[in-house]
């Protein structure tokens, strides 16, 4: 007995680090905010006038000094007229701009504040398009080339604290490759880094490396040069709006193998697949078995995938896992579950590839839309959660989807409020995973249509697809489509520590109930029972209501969110 009682208790111990690392974000740790993140998370007056077109990065990272050499020409167009314009160009220390190029001169009155450049443009004047066009004179677009260089800051637990990362893999062989969401991209290459303004064109990114290695990054491969020198250049290119954290090369001994799929807009989704030469076959059969299915499931309940013209792709990384956008970071060793592990406890999160269903499932919450500040972050992370439970719901059922997120709700800690600090660049609770996929599950029961349920889901993709949004945007969206007013539930998850407390007495067949340990004018309704039910409407004041029989207050489902206490 003893026996089996420890090597539970290591279960237990494990199933705990996974869950911890699982859910982790690096900005949470940070101390008191600074000047830093407030130019960092914040529209400044140096960022409102311009908006991001393009980048075209170029990087030439040297694995034994562990350095980069790099340029990015950022195409840009204005919003507002005139002179006397300064640029706020974001680039993380050790990071050096060496030279900035506009219109063939070289700009010499830069500035810098830690991780930001001013660039000085003095009197020239710019024009936005909006004025070229009322004036019927060629649209100009502006165009700055960077160049820079140094030793980026390199990735310490890569990916929740992340950066540039130089690894070896099992053969010994030059692995490289960045991870840097909440970090931001300005740690490696010169942009606006702000999730508000994501590259209305797209990205080019060009890695020069030596030509016994591969280089893989978003989009589609357009070009491999012979530099005549050992060297080689990859050219990769994507064409649809992309967040600045998304934008990555890769780069090591990758094998290249391809498949495709018609979705439900009957095109051809190309499916590539690059992994270290010796994982081939263990890439071959895991990827087989969960990427067309996941895609078949998630365009059921989302719509198409957001990204036909860039294709979909997974990429063996030296880490676990991350969201880059038509180039999904896969690092879980070709295991079911999370590393092995099921994150729920329920069973059902082993039957299939933990990184490759929530990773995928960010290209339509976190990449297509995409919230304007990380504070609201649980619109990537809460829905993507639930992703997981929808992905389960339509190959194993619903009491199966049930189950698992009734079994991460336990993972849930409620020490500090989903939605963080606004223009700061800081995310709230980590709880935006668990929490933000139970406070769904729960509007799912009160909405109690689940056509309806996904017709919101799809209609989100549709209303917001490719845009940059506001957590209001979303909550306002579901209770309009949904036709409730559900904007205390959102408060009360979201905005507030606290789950919800339905007090009732019972004498004879009549019910007194009312919701405490809640926000002002918490009204959430409730049904008892199954299908029609009988719906109930608690406040945070006392009601009561005959319950007809054969109904028990015990029968609300435990699908709700929420906690129950009896009173005498």
């Amino acid at each position: 007995m003893t026996k089996y009682i420890v090597q539970s208790f290591i279960i237990i111990i494990l199933t705990t680090c996974l869950l911890n690392s699982s859910c982790a974000q690096p900005l949470n740790k940070r101390g008191k905010l600074t000047l830093q993140d407030t130019l960092r998370g914040s529209i400044t007056p140096e960022r409102e006038w311009w908006n991001v077109v393009s980048y075209n990065i170029y990087v030439a990272p040297d694995y034994k000094l562990k350095t980069i050499s790099a340029s990015n020409r950022i195409e840009f167009d204005v919003n507002t007229d005139g002179k006397n314009k300064k640029m706020q160009i974001d680039l993380q220390q050790p990071l050096e701009i060496d030279s900035i190029i506009f219109f063939g001169k070289k700009i010499n009155s830069l500035s810098r504040n830690g991780n930001v450049y001013y660039i000085d443009f003095g009197d020239y004047n710019f024009i936005s398009a909006k004025t070229s066009l009322s004036r019927k004179i060629p649209v100009t677009l502006y165009k700055i080339l960077i160049y820079y260089h140094g030793k980026p800051r390199e990735a310490v637990y890569p990916p929740w604290d992340g950066g540039w990362i130089f690894t070896k893999d099992q053969k010994g062989r030059p692995w490289m490759t960045v991870a840097c969401q909440g970090l931001g991209a300005s740690v490696w290459y010169p942009c606006k880094d702000h999730q508000s303004d994501e590259p209305d064109q797209g990205a080019t990114i060009q890695v020069k490396i030596p030509d016994t290695l591969v280089a893989v990054a978003n989009g589609r491969l357009i070009s491999k040069e012979d530099q005549h020198n050992g060297s080689v250049l990859y050219t990769w290119q994507v064409k649809d709006p992309i967040n600045n954290y998304d934008i990555v090369p890769y780069i090591g001994k990758y094998v290249n193998f391809s498949d495709s799929y018609i979705g439900e807009t009957e095109k051809n989704l190309s499916l590539d697949y690059w992994v270290l030469d010796y994982n081939l076959e263990k890439a071959k059969k895991q990827f087989g078995r969960d990427v067309k299915r996941m895609i078949k499931a998630f365009e059921y309940w989302f719509g198409p995938y957001p990204f036909y013209e860039d294709g979909y792709k997974l990429v063996e990384s030296s880490h676990l896992g991350m969201e880059h956008q038509s180039a999904t970071a896969y690092g879980n060793h070709y295991e079911d579950g999370y590393l092995g592990s099921d994150l729920s406890g329920s069973g059902w999160g082993l039957k299939w590839d933990y990184i490759i269903i929530h990773e995928s499932g960010h290209e339509w919450f976190g990449n297509s839309i995409t919230t304007n500040d990380i504070a609201d972050m649980w619109v990537h992370e809460g829905f993507t959660m639930y992703s997981e439970a929808l992905f389960i719901e339509y190959y194993y059922g619903k009491e199966a989807a049930d189950e698992y997120v009734l079994g991460i709700r336990n993972n849930i800690s409620n020490t500090t409020p989903v939605i963080g600090l606004y223009g700061v660049n800081k995310e709230g609770s980590g709880d935006m995973y668990n929490k933000g996929a139970n406070m769904l599950h729960t509007i799912r029961q009160v909405i109690n249509d689940d056509s309806l349920f996904r017709k919101i889901l799809r209609g989100l993709n549709k209303e917001f697809y490719h845009r940059t949004i506001d957590s209001k945007d979303v909550e306002d969206y579901i209770s309009k489509e949904s036709g409730m007013g559900l904007s205390k539930i959102f408060d009360q998850y979201l905005r507030n520590t606290k789950i919800p407390v339905l007090e009732y007495k019972m004498e004879g067949r009549k019910l007194k109930y009312r919701w405490n340990n809640c926000v002002e004018g918490f009204d959430m309704p409730l049904l008892i029972g199954t299908g029609k039910g009988f719906l109930i409407s608690p406040k945070t004041n006392w009601q009561e209501t005959e319950l007809p029989l054969n109904y028990r207050i015990e029968d609300v489902s435990r699908n709700y969110y929420i906690n129950f206490e009896k009173l005498k």
